[in-house]
């Protein structure tokens, strides 16, 4: 039997990522390439299970890894150190992603998507568009729950003219308030409560490398700032696990208000200075508040990674 080519996201998974891994298998199969199958690399976050179950779907596999010359796709993703343990091994046919590029290469040609939109899943709205492939509502409530997710229901400054047209068309299709509907699965994923500290910075953690400096960009998604801070102590220690485990240089968990649109970065390590050299700002109890930032995408990364 042939061995399926898998599709998959980031480690940590969010909404985008198991969202476009499940919507890129029905597309491919509709296209007639029904040997493939969706699967992931970590836990499903709180925001992604209400989506999941407002459809009533099964999360894709969990995988730890891939074996060498395993055919795969990724979605959502391009940097090897975010992707699935063997990657530089695996045979990568097909990248699908709203990302920077960096941390990737491989020894073949293949097919290479990369827009600068506010979601994967938008990319992957226009592929079914230009194909002339049939939407069903399930698919775009999948590809919705993506944009709403990644793009804070429109709010954020990654979203574009693309993604607003998206949303718009596939709420036709699904015949719901989305937007009702998108506030809901967000609110669902600030429910901290259950989380351990190390859960907390790991669930939807980023893993970067400039010229051998380690870093990691978490981010948590929270209704009140001041609530998540309380917790402040037992994240530091966690974070502080992290640092020694991975020898990293810099650690910084961004708890973003998704309701007022503004973060509060906690950052730790040696490279600290580029965390206030980023944001010209000190600093203080290894916090520093940040109005109208969101995006860990175009506002955080790069005033950091450019800092380091």
């Amino acid at each position: 039997m042939e061995k399926e080519i898998l599709i998959f996201g980031h480690k940590n998974p969010d909404t985008d990522t198991i969202g476009s891994s499940l919507v890129k298998e029905r597309l491919n199969k509709k296209m007639g390439n029904s040997n493939c199958k969706a699967v992931r690399l970590g836990n499903i976050n709180k925001e992604t299970k209400y989506m999941l179950d407002y459809l009533k779907l099964e999360a894709p596999e969990l995988i730890s890894g891939v074996e060498e010359n395993q055919e795969v796709i990724l979605v959502d993703h391009n940097e090897f150190n975010q992707s699935a343990d063997g990657i530089e091994k695996a045979k990568i046919l097909e990248v699908v992603d709203h990302h920077r590029i960096a941390n990737f290469e491989t020894s073949e040609p293949l097919t290479y998507t990369a827009r600068p939109y506010g979601c994967t899943s938008t990319i992957l709205f226009e592929d079914y568009k230009a194909n002339n492939i049939e939407i069903s509502k399930e698919e775009a409530i999948l590809m919705a729950s993506c944009i709403m997710s990644d793009t804070l229901i429109l709010k954020s400054p990654t979203t574009t003219e693309h993604d607003r047209k998206a949303l718009e068309e596939l709420e036709k299709i699904a015949g719901i308030d989305i937007k009702a509907y998108g506030l809901e699965m967000l609110k669902a994923g600030t429910d901290l409560d259950d989380f351990s500290a190390e859960e907390l910075v790991n669930l939807d953690a980023k893993s970067l490398d400039k010229n051998g400096t380690k870093f990691v960009i978490a981010q948590v998604n929270t209704v009140s700032i001041e609530d998540a801070l309380k917790r402040q102590e037992e994240l530091e220690e966690a974070m502080n696990n992290e640092i020694e485990k991975n020898n990293l240089d810099l650690f910084v968990l961004a708890i973003t208000d998704i309701l007022n649109s503004n973060s509060e970065i906690i950052a730790l390590g040696k490279k600290v200075e580029s965390v206030e050299k980023a944001f010209e700002k000190k600093l203080e109890n290894n916090k520093v508040f940040l109005e109208g930032v969101v995006s860990r995408k175009k506002q955080i990364l790069p005033n950091i990674d450019k800092n380091i």
